[in-house]
């Protein structure tokens, strides 16, 4: 009898199209690897592609998610960087190896061509993957399975503006947007390199967390002309580098309250894709705007030593069984402060 695994499957948009089901367990085919998953992170892009938003709803049906860690059970024929036991992490944009990213956006999962199977369905919330054997990592060993899932999308999406874009150094002022998962990986980033960092949020109890966790300042959404307070903190300055994780309107605010020749990270659009914003600030300052999706395989597999080695420790904001999915979601859409990761050992 051939064994079975369970997973959930997105048939289409919305709530309702999800659904938990059992499937045959994969096999391996040359070059691949067979991951038993332990855990999966959630991120605002599996809620923009549940919701069908900025253009990503999917045309078949797809197994939800991205990231995921987990345990090698099986390699397939000529996998040798690879072995059963490894603890292996998910790689986001396994084809992009360094230099510029090779196309204009992300597919709204990776999906793998493989000449015995066709397309490997993408997604992690499943309870064993196959995925070729250069589109997994070797887990960090100062983290466990569920620590390690947060990385694949936002810790890298963090590093990616700050580090490898930014050039972040010491003494830096860094202005960041929220307590999500990018933004607070941001911050643990920021203080590594010796920055100066800036926490904006609208709740007290999170702020008062973020400053657990190294943020020298702390600032209210509420604050009457924020960006003034910004440079009032940096000396006069401004923010050398400001993590835009909300957008819509709230941009203005980021180039107001950037230094001059600063940098302005954009990647969230949770207020909206239409931004807002006084554009004499970019001549005036001669601002840096980059919009930024993830980060190419170099500097992932740079912040994967980097984290083990500083034994960084992601913030997770709470943990759900598989069954849990719905809650999960409903947390996901409460706002956490750091990640959501769903269980699966």
């Amino acid at each position: 009898m051939t064994a079975t695994i369970r997973h959930w499957l997105q048939s289409g948009t919305g709530r309702g199209s999800l659904s938990l089901v059992t499937a045959p367990k994969p096999i391996p085919h040359a070059g691949e690897v067979l991951v038993k998953v332990k855990a999966v992170s959630l991120n605002y892009r599996d809620k923009l592609v549940l919701e069908g938003g900025i253009g990503l709803t999917p045309v078949e049906p797809i197994i939800p998610a991205t990231d995921f860690a987990g345990v090698v059970e099986e390699v397939g024929d000529g996998v040798a960087t690879l072995r059963r036991g490894d603890r292996v992490v998910s790689v986001i944009a396994p084809d992009w190896f360094d230099g510029a990213v090779p196309t204009p956006d992300l597919p709204l999962a990776p999906t793998f061509p493989s000449p015995a199977r066709g397309t490997i369905p993408p997604g992690a919330l499943s309870e064993y993957v196959v995925r070729p054997a250069h589109a997994l990592a070797r887990s960090p060993d100062s983290l466990d399975d569920a620590e390690a899932a947060t990385l694949p999308i936002a810790a890298l999406t963090a590093w990616y503006a700050l580090i490898e874009r930014g050039r972040l150094k010491p003494g830096d002022g860094v202005l960041i947007h929220g307590t999500g998962g990018v933004a607070l990986f941001g911050l643990q980033f920021a203080k590594l390199a010796g920055a100066i960092v800036l926490v904006v949020s609208s709740s007290a109890d999170k702020l008062a967390a973020a400053r657990q966790l190294g943020a020298g300042h702390l600032l209210k959404r509420d604050t009457p002309d924020l960006a003034a307070e910004v440079r009032r903190l940096t000396g006069g300055r401004g923010a050398d580098h400001v993590l835009e994780t909300v957008g819509g309107a709230n941009f203005a605010l980021s180039l107001d309250a950037a230094a001059p020749g600063g940098r302005v990270s954009l990647i969230g659009q949770i207020d909206g894709t239409d931004l807002a914003g006084n554009s004499l600030h970019l001549a005036r300052k001669r601002l840096i705007v980059e919009g930024i999706a993830v980060g190419h395989q170099r500097a992932y597999d740079e912040m994967l030593r980097a984290v083990d080695a500083a034994r960084l420790k992601p913030v997770i904001d709470s943990r759900f069984p598989l069954t849990d999915l719905p809650a999960a979601l409903d947390r996901l859409d409460a706002g956490p402060f750091g990640k959501i990761v769903v269980d699966l050992a």
